[in-house]
């Protein structure tokens, strides 16, 4: 893993190309259950396919298992950056279809608590990944932990995973109206999942999006709806993603939609800072 980022590095210097923006997106939901890591998953798995580079950090401070979802077990995680020389490339683990991910670790909720020395340190190990991937996505932990809410007011954008039932979808505005009220300018995108079909997906988002707009007065978009699919739960029973262990599922072909949603919207219009602006924001917000 530190050969391949090392290599990549020297040829950008020794060809002057310019690096890369790195998009840096939080995955999140307004209540457990909705299949929010498992969308991370399959969604990152699904930018893999088009060529287009995503990192996955599992930010989940009380129910981490995006390890679980793809039947591995980390050697290392983030606090293992700590350790004397020890790089980014150390702790990154290589996934199923060569997803590329990060742990946080049961202790992930120290990092609120480092002093400044080992912040900055653990900070300044995690920038080589700016221009190396495309996306970093973060996948937080469900609902308003003021843990989870930094992770994605530090970010550019945010997608918000919610299903059809009305618990969901009044979990879901709730994030929308605290993300707003702490930065009105927000990126949102929403994901319907589990919808029975494609109507009641747009169904869902318009009502959200409509909810946003009279009471906020803020525009949210849709990315699109995950159709609702039992190859999604044999997928999870087999600790494998539902994108690779069945490609032609329909829940498969929803987020290869997405996917190409997402990456019609160019990286400017996300307004985003790269990877040092977003730890620059963290740690103003840990600060």
């Amino acid at each position: 893993m530190r050969d391949q980022a090392e290599q990549l590095r020297l040829r950008m210097q020794q060809s002057g190309a310019r690096e890369k923006t790195t998009r840096l997106v939080t995955v999140t939901s307004g209540k457990g259950g909705v299949g929010k890591s498992n969308f991370s998953l399959n969604f990152g798995l699904g930018l893999l396919e088009r060529g287009h580079k995503a990192v996955l950090f599992d930010v989940d401070l009380g129910l981490a298992n995006l390890d679980v979802l793809m039947g591995i077990t980390p050697k290392k995680h983030l606090f293992h950056l700590l350790e004397p020389d020890t790089d980014v490339w150390e702790i990154m683990e290589r996934g199923p279809g060569g997803l590329e991910f990060i742990a946080g670790g049961s202790g992930f909720t120290q990092i609120m608590q480092l002093d400044e020395p080992k912040l900055d340190r653990l900070f300044t190990r995690l920038n080589p990944l700016q221009g190396y991937a495309d996306t970093i996505i973060f996948d937080t932990g469900a609902g308003l932990a003021k843990e989870s809410l930094r992770f994605m007011l530090s970010s550019d954008e945010v997608i918000l995973v919610t299903t059809p039932e009305p618990p969901a979808i009044t979990d879901a505005y709730a994030v929308i109206k605290m993300l707003h009220a702490r930065n009105p300018a927000i990126v949102i995108r929403l994901v319907i999942n589990r919808a029975s079909s494609e109507r009641e997906g747009k169904m869902t988002a318009d009502k959200l999006a409509m909810v946003a707009k009279r009471f906020l007065d803020m525009d949210i978009h849709s990315l699109g709806s995950v159709f609702e699919d039992p190859h999604v739960s044999k997928a999870v029973k087999q600790q494998r993603p539902f994108l690779l262990t069945y490609p032609q599922s329909q829940a498969a072909k929803s987020i290869r939609h997405l996917v190409d949603r997402y990456l019609e919207t160019p990286a400017d219009a996300a307004k985003t800072s790269g990877l040092k602006g977003f730890l620059a924001r963290l740690k103003h917000f840990i600060r």
